[in-house]
């Protein structure tokens, strides 16, 4: 009988070898596009449902841009239809390629945080058309703590319409504990970057979120910003610790504070940044010194930064900027205009993230095949 169960205990630990060393679920994956200082990604969860968060710039010639782009990485990932979408909030560097997009795809569910804080004829027009689509399918105003259902994933929204999550999130690593970088903060007078009221802004409407694949963690809040941050992360930090933080409204000052950004410690952050927005020396120092950090992953090289806190090569997709200074450059006044971005309307590269549910995770640019695992 001993024997037997020898056997029969040696045959199942050689099942479960097998399973351990076959590939197992697939990873999942996640597209951060160059969509010019705006921003777009695409996520595929491990069971193949699909995610696009925001859709570029818009409408007309850079919303076809931004849809080409967008779908150069479904056509990658192998997709055939965007089961969710959600539109972080509605500036047209996020909501602009949208309609575009949803000529080229089938898209079943469209997400928002609802209304409009910031109305204006040119966006009013453009958000009666985006109605007009999602009335033909499902239309989701979530609420904060909501979970959107993306099968593989545990999605949940930790801000929306302006109420940050204040509860920890059940199970996440160091969820519920004091914040000890909340003593240091201080407020910024953020309207400038906003443009209008505080806190009646569509940045401050982001519909932020945290997903989780087996022991892989994403934090993504939109253009939440500086002072957002505070309310979300203090006394207590909600969110926990993360592996990877897409920053914050382009890598810009306004958002990305170190009792965010430090408190939520991330291995690795992407800043999908354009060449004049976003990457400015005081929020490229708070990025860089986070933590357990080990690499910062930009779209492109920022001349609000200039090569001095710049990522190395390697990390930075679009390089078509050939010029950058050593030094900052100094960003224009408000509304005084300034230098424009160089002209980059051909083919854009995207930086990939690839997780696996054991925690580990790779990261390659696509630009050069670059890529690092964590």
């Amino acid at each position: 009988m001993r024997t037997k169960l020898v056997m029969l205990l040696a045959l199942a630990l050689g099942i479960t070898g097998l399973v351990a060393q076959s590939p197992g679920a697939k990873p999942l994956r996640i597209y951060v596009i160059d969509v010019e200082g705006g921003n777009a990604q695409l996520w595929v969860s491990p069971s193949g449902e699909s995610m696009v968060i925001d859709t570029g710039n818009g409408p007309g010639a850079a919303a076809v841009r931004d849809a080409d782009r967008i779908m150069a990485a479904v056509k990658d990932a192998g997709v055939t239809q965007i089961d969710h979408l959600i539109t972080t909030h509605f500036h047209v560097d996020h909501v602009g390629g949208l309609t575009e997009l949803a000529t080229r795809i089938p898209i079943k569910e469209f997400i928002d945080h609802g209304p409009n804080v910031q109305p204006n004829t040119q966006m009013d027009d453009y958000l009666r058309k985006y109605a007009e689509v999602y009335a033909r399918v499902k239309h989701t105003v979530p609420k904060t703590g909501d979970r959107i259902p993306v099968s593989g994933l545990d999605w949940r929204i930790v801000s929306v319409t302006g109420r940050p999550l204040k509860t920890p999130l059940p199970g996440a690593p160091g969820a519920g504990r004091p914040n000890p970088y909340c003593g240091r903060f201080v407020r910024h007078d953020v309207n400038p970057v906003s443009g209008g009221p505080l806190g009646n802004t569509e940045d401050e409407q982001s519909v932020a979120s945290v997903v989780t694949s087996g022991k892989f963690r994403v934090l993504y809040l939109g253009d939440f910003d500086w002072n957002q941050e505070f309310e979300l992360m203090c006394p207590t930090n909600p969110i926990g610790i993360v592996d990877l933080f897409i920053a914050s409204r382009h890598g810009q000052p306004s958002s990305n504070s170190e009792l965010l950004v430090h408190a939520v410690r991330p291995r690795a952050i992407v800043m999908n940044n354009g060449p004049r927005k976003g990457g400015q020396p005081s929020a490229m120092t708070v990025l860089l010194s986070s933590p357990r950090l080990e690499d910062l992953w930009q779209m492109h090289f920022a001349f609000l930064g200039g090569q001095e806190y710049a990522s190395p090569g390697l990390f930075i997709a679009n390089t078509e900027d050939t010029t950058v200074p050593l030094a900052p450059i100094s960003a224009p006044a408000r509304g005084t205009g300034g230098t424009p971005a160089p002209a980059h309307n051909g083919p854009a590269y995207w930086i990939k993230i690839s997780a696996q549910a054991d925690g580990s995770f790779a990261i390659t640019n696509s630009r050069n095949g670059f890529s690092k695992t964590y």
